[in-house]
């Protein structure tokens, strides 16, 4: 950051202020004290920064405000006027992901914490399915890294002394499938992911789980998920109770769990999908038509619906869905994606392609709060530093009512002390030039090609073609000077520079092992299974800076998984190794039938485009895979 600015702060300040200079000041190179360049500070419609004729004043009307102003401050610093001045469309906030196996360590939140506070998002919500403690449940969170209360607590501190509504997010219904696979919990199990409702015992627990889970917070608000309850009535209720409609099962759990809110003087939040999935043709969410009469009725008054659209391309597919939500109960809360779910390397254009429709719809429509999410669905693959510049631009948009590229780079540098062109850039590890993704899900081409079988090649003919080692071996190179120079985000960028030289050795394979074989070039066949020795090293290589980061990030239950994935990538390359080399020296027993099978198509669709493929489990085998 260079040199640290001292500033003397006079005028209306925020309760905590202290505090929180002392945790955010160094990061846009600014301290506080009496001796310091004077700074009026005041209540004003919303974050303002201001120099003129030697005088420097900084607005705000919510906390948070004044610590986004403070960044603005930083952004004109070298300026001899500088006037910035903003309302807020809505109020913006960050859920973090901590059940996908990443529990994201205290410390990591806090920077984060502080990030968003430059930033001026007002919400924090912790995503915790199971990872929060609940006396007497010891299989809440159980080897996951579940955060004890007093680290929620502390967590909840940080937050509100930036000024920022840190909020509990919980399933009650859906999405539990890591609590109930224990034997000692299946009673509480409609089927592998549903609690079970109606049963005096589920209630029992669910009072336990939501006293737990708001006990930290100071917030009132508590989410209560709710969401993809997928088979509900259709598993041990339909068995009890015979058929019923999941509106009217919904409709009475709900009104249960909300009453153990109301007890509980907590105001509910909840994901709105499944009051449109009985409707729909495909049990989908944005295909459902119009809200039913049913689907109206079984609405619980006092809950607020949050529309989550992570897909969508258009500002008119997004007006649609929510104009249905007014019709269901009014203007609804709305959560968007920052596409890190992809595998190792987030998608971007993704991002900024549903971002921007989905938050001018929201603008207009009167949106609260728009939230961006970044979940970590199969195993938290992306380390949750790259979701920053999504924050970014969620942030930027609630201040400025539109996108601009630059300005949201000049942001970047600000409020996160980085460039945001590597990040964006990101992107390229999922889209070999080539590719055409579907219109609703990008393709994520470097998990599929990570995880890859060399032998039993899946994706050979969906990649048919492509020049994907030139592509990964520039991308190696391209990111091995960020990882020289970026400074803060140094080590992260190496560790794609890494993953690229990973891909580019796994891509020569592919793209020319089966043809060699079918040509019956022993001598080529041989090169290329003695190149796998250099593969397998950069694995073992890109294992141990994927373990470094983790472990700097998140608590280290959860990596056992992803140790288990390159483990396997390294074990096959060895395999192919020795297997090929055989051939290729004359073994007449090695035939080699996986190599000289016709290759058929995996995510391919008609038009040529490919769907993202998201599961280890889809892209290692044919076979079954029970691990």
């Amino acid at each position: 950051m260079g040199q640290i600015e001292r500033l003397a702060f006079t005028g209306m300040l925020p309760e905590g202020f202290g505090q929180a200079m002392e945790q955010i000041g160094p990061l846009v190179g600014f301290s506080a004290g009496e001796d310091g360049i004077p700074v009026e500070v005041f209540r004003g419609a919303g974050p303002s920064a201001e120099k003129r004729r030697g005088k420097i004043r900084l607005g705000w009307k919510k906390p948070v405000h004044l610590y986004r102003a403070l960044s603005l401050l930083r952004d004109g610093w070298d300026r001899e006027e500088w006037l910035r001045e903003e309302t807020p469309c809505f109020e913006t906030g960050m859920m973090f992901d901590v059940s996908r196996n990443a529990v994201l360590r205290t410390k990591t939140l806090k920077t984060l914490l502080c990030r968003m506070a430059l930033m001026g998002m007002d919400v924090g919500m912790m995503y915790t399915e199971d990872t929060y403690e609940v006396p007497d449940e010891p299989y809440f969170g159980y080897m996951r890294g579940r955060y004890s209360m007093a680290e929620l607590r502390e967590l909840d501190s940080c937050a509100a002394a930036l000024g920022i509504e840190l909020i509990p997010c919980i399933q009650t219904l859906g999405h539990l499938n890591r609590v109930l696979h224990w034997p000692a919990m299946t009673r509480y199990a409609d089927n592998g992911e549903v609690l079970l409702a109606d049963e005096p015992e589920t209630y029992r627990l669910l009072e336990r789980m939501i006293t737990a889970a708001s006990a930290p917070y100071r917030t009132r608000r508590i989410h209560l998920g709710m969401d993809e309850a997928h088979g509900i009535g259709l598993g041990a209720h339909l068995r009890r109770h015979g058929y019923e409609s999941p509106h009217a099962i919904i409709l009475r759990h709900l009104t249960r769990v909300t009453e153990i809110t109301s007890r509980l003087g907590l105001e509910p939040i909840m994901w709105s999908d499944m009051y449109f999935r009985p409707d729909s043709p495909t049990n989908g969410y944005y295909d459902s038509g119009e809200p039913t009469a049913e689907a109206i009725a079984s609405v619980v008054p006092g809950v607020s619906l949050v529309y989550w659209d992570y897909y969508h391309n258009t500002e008119e597919e997004y007006r649609i869905m929510l104009d249905k939500h007014k019709k269901l109960s009014g203007t609804p809360l709305f959560a968007g994606g920052v596409w890190t779910w992809t595998g190792p390397a987030p998608d971007y254009e993704k991002t900024v392609r549903t971002t921007v429709p989905a938050l001018t719809a929201c603008k207009k429509a009167g949106v609260p709060l728009a939230l961006a999410t970044a979940w970590g669905d199969n195993g938290a693959e992306a380390n949750l530093l790259t979701a920053l510049p999504g924050m970014q631009l969620y942030a930027e948009f609630a201040y400025t009512g539109e996108y601009d590229p630059a300005w949201l780079a000049r942001r970047f540098r600000v409020c996160c002390g980085g460039e945001i062109q590597p990040f964006l850039g990101l992107s390229r590890f999922n889209t070999v030039p080539g590719m055409r993704a579907t219109a609703t899900r990008p393709v994520n081409a470097a998990k599929f090609l990570l995880y890859q079988d060399p032998m039993v090649q899946l994706f050979a003919k969906d990649t048919e073609g492509l020049a994907m080692a030139e592509h990964y071996a520039a991308l190696a190179e391209e990111y091995a000077g960020y990882g020289a120079a970026e400074g803060l985000y140094g080590e992260l960028m190496e560790f794609y520079a890494q993953l690229a030289r990973v891909l580019a050795d796994k891509c020569r394979w592919h793209e020319n092992i089966a043809g060699a074989v079918a040509r019956k070039d022993r001598a080529g066949a041989m090169e290329l299974a003695e190149a796998l020795r250099t593969a397998a090293d950069n694995t073992g290589v890109l294992r141990r800076l994927w373990r470094t980061m983790w472990l700097e990030t998140n608590k280290p239950y959860g990596f056992e998984v992803i140790d288990g994935r390159l483990g396997a990538v390294e074990a096959r390359l060895e395999t192919a190794r020795v297997r090929v080399a055989a051939w290729a020296g004359g073994d007449e027993a090695e035939l080699l039938e996986e190599l000289l099978e016709e290759p058929l198509p995996y995510t391919q669709r008609e038009n040529g485009a490919l769907t993202g493929s998201y599961a280890v489990s889809e892209i290692v085998s044919a076979c079954k895979i029970d691990l």
